[in-house]
């Protein structure tokens, strides 16, 4: 009897199908456009495959019928994986499908199937670009995904086609490969600007030739940097490689032959197809991971508790004094002031949707635009408790000194603020500046408030800050040296480095708590439980404080915990009771947010300790912030290749969910996919597909 696997590419703009035979070679294959579900109110009957007129339906229908030309039916297939951006909740119930996988697993599947040697890959769709690289120290595959812009996905050529009123098939045939003309490759929706100017006064082939340069070059600016030093054939796949004109661009580019192949539009089905086909075969992953239990974790409340008192509840006799996260929090508290720290201030926000989205609005109305900040955007978008002196630093984010001056000024605090003039590099002339600064700053509050120093508080402050610094670094260790203790979809909002308890009693309390809480929870492993059980992996920069179901889903859904966060990590040396400001200014550029290689020499030392097999940095601001730049996430990547660790950069905003892409999710999973097989020997979470009877949905994949 004939085995037949179906493999089901259901991305943005089009349907992609492929039926494979038992060896490997392709029976049949579908593509086809998709459109939009008629405007009419529907009524579902719940009879998809008859009525085929809502999208879930014309889905079901576009594959029954393809099935039905090929003599099948759903019932002939041995195995059905699916994959594609337009894959969600409810899919199983129009395609029976046994397996989901990413677009990056599936075409690199398709690729392997016919390009066994390859090395390099080059994905174009109508929604996303993906570039995938075999890495041979890590023995895995690499990939870079674009997703915030149509500039460099099939849409723009969509667009191209239809301003000018050709064929988006036809376009290459009509391209003049020298032209002159200069496309705005910036945006999809500009590019229409520059089709408006020049349509009038050139050929149309110039104007296509200039838009297939621009395409090519949108591509490479958003996902080339993984190919930068790669030396061969790329293969191009996707829908956009049918225009040849931008192949032909892309090479130009690169230095590399661009190959073409013969089913590029389908590869994405037909990798589905043949993961649908090799997985019984494949190797059994690890056990599931079980998030410990945190319900009787005392420190998470008494850290809640703390945050409230810290700005909800203010000491009518005290002064308030605004801090940002850098300011060290030693120095007011032995001042006995009351502080808040701007950005965690902001952060509260987040978690109300409504109050954030009216923030956001008022800072877009006073002419703060997406380019600035939303963290930073938020504080100029609410009221601000009016402080009685201000304290900002330098660094590490520039435009938060500036906005911080803006706030400052807006409110008439000016004779009340101070800027600490911060360093970049870690020092001893460093340390002796910034020591100055501090000692300066404590002057000129004590000269506005009328306040007075009591330098045994301070020396006090400093021995707690010491105190709950050794039982952090004790948390540490038992984190790194163990399976998982605290999810660190938790641990990530204790943010411990930027703490404003640091100097107080309270904060050795919560410290020892969750010590604590972290032996009870060791206590309560499998005697067999063992750190390399699962994956382990370090999470760098802030999470997404509206939502922490994208942390969370890395944990549960994909089975990778999280160990450790950077925010929590504890790394300055104990300070000097006698010599304070000295001490505080160590600590302060020992953080590693303001000396870049020295955060790069602790996420490594992090990475060594814990066993941590996979890196992942959430770019708040899509790269515009100083904490996550281009520049720190390539040095970051070139540093862990030669770790052989891989690491993931997921572009997204820590407090503005409108222009979260929509291509975390598959990231997400690609990048966990890559571990799997990579650790484990297989893409899926079980491995018995292959025994299962009837039709049934695989349940999660990773």
């Amino acid at each position: 009897m004939e085995r037949y696997y179906l493999g089901v590419d259901l991305g943005s703009t089009t349907l992609k199908c492929a039926i494979l035979n038992a060896d490997g070679s392709v029976h049949a294959v579908l593509y086809k456009r998709t459109k939009p579900a008629t405007e009419k109110i529907l009524n579902c009957s719940g009879r998809c495959l008859e009525c085929g007129t809502c999208s879930k339906g014309s889905v079901r229908k576009t594959v029954t019928d393809f099935l039905k030309a090929n003599h099948l039916t759903f019932q002939n297939m041995d195995r059905i994986v699916v994959t594609g951006s337009q894959i969600a909740e409810g899919s199983e119930d129009v395609i029976p499908f046994d397996g989901f996988v990413s677009e990056v697993s599936a075409h690199i599947s398709g690729a392997a199937l016919f390009h066994p040697g390859c090395k390099a890959i080059l994905d174009v769709g109508g929604q996303d670009s993906k570039a995938m690289l075999f890495n041979e120290g890590m023995n895995m595959w690499t990939s870079k995904m674009s997703g915030i812009c149509a500039a460099g996905t099939g849409a723009f050529l969509d667009g191209v086609a239809n301003k000018i009123g050709v064929d988006v098939e036809s376009l290459a045939d009509k391209a003049d490969y020298d032209s002159p003309l200069e496309f705005s490759s910036v945006c999809a929706v500009f590019s229409a600007t520059s089709i408006n100017k020049f349509k009038s006064h050139y050929p149309i082939s110039q104007i296509i030739g200039a838009a297939c340069r621009a395409q090519a070059r949108t591509i490479m600016s958003g996902v080339g940097e993984i190919l930068l030093n790669h030396r061969g054939d790329i293969l191009f796949q996707g829908g956009v490689a049918h225009n040849k004109a931008v192949a032909h661009f892309l090479e130009a580019i690169t230095g590399n032959r661009i190959v073409i192949p013969k089913y590029h539009g389908v590869m994405g089905a037909i990798g589905a197809a043949n993961l649908a086909r090799t997985h019984s075969s494949e190797k059994a992953p690890a056990k599931a991971y079980g998030p410990p239990d945190i319900s009787g974790m005392k420190s998470l409340t008494m850290r809640r508790r703390q945050t409230v008192r810290e700005f909800a509840i203010r000491r009518s006799n005290a002064p308030l004094v605004w801090r940002n996260l850098f300011y060290p929090a030693e120095i007011l508290n032995a001042l006995d002031v009351n502080a808040i720290t701007l950005e965690t201030y902001a952060a509260f926000f987040a978690r109300n949707r409504q109050r954030i989205g009216t923030a956001l609005n008022q800072a877009y109305y006073k002419g703060f635009s997406a380019e600035t900040c939303s963290i930073l955007r938020t504080l100029e978008g609410i009221e601000l408790p009016e402080p009685a002196f201000a304290f900002s630093t330098t660094q590490p984010c520039l435009q938060g000194d500036r906005i911080f001056k803006d706030l400052v000024r807006s409110g008439g605090y000016g004779d009340r603020a101070y800027t600490l003039q911060t360093p970049t590099t870690h020092d001893e002339a460093s340390v002796r500046m910034l020591a100055g600064e501090l000692e300066k700053s404590v002057g000129l509050i004590e000269k506005s408030l009328g306040l007075k120093m009591d330098m045994e508080r301070l020396k006090e402050a400093c021995e707690l800050s010491n105190q709950a610094r050794d039982i952090a670094k004790e948390c540490y260790w038992l984190r790194m040296n163990n399976p998982p203790l605290i999810p660190g979809s938790t641990a990530v909002y204790f943010s411990t480095l930027f703490s404003q308890a640091w100097g107080k009693k309270v904060m050795v309390d919560i410290q020892r708590q969750y010590h604590e809480d972290l032996m009870k929870n060791l206590d309560a492993l499998p005697a067999e439980a063992c750190r390399e059980d699962s994956h382990r992996l370090l999470w760098l920069h802030f999470p997404p404080f509206y939502n922490s179901s994208l942390v969370e889903s890395m944990e549960t859904t994909y089975n990778a915990p999280i160990i450790f966060e950077e925010v929590n990590y504890v790394g300055w040396d104990s300070l000097d009771v006698d010599d304070p400001y000295t001490s505080l200014a160590r600590k302060l550029l020992t953080s590693g947010f303001l000396d870049q290689d020295r955060r790069i020499d602790y996420l490594k030392k992090i990475t060594v300790d814990g066993a941590i097999n996979g890196v992942v940095l959430y770019n708040h601001g899509f790269g515009r912030c100083t904490l996550s730049d281009p520049c720190f996430s390539k040095h970051l990547k070139e540093e862990f290749a030669g770790l052989n660790v891989p690491v993931l950069v997921l572009d997204g905003d820590c407090m503005d969910e409108t222009i979260d892409p929509c291509s975390t999710k598959t990231k997400v999973r690609a990048f966990m996919e890559a571990l799997n097989m990579n650790k484990y020997g297989s893409l899926f979470q079980i491995s018995d597909i292959g025994e299962k009877t009837g039709r049934q949905r695989m349940g999660q994949a990773v």
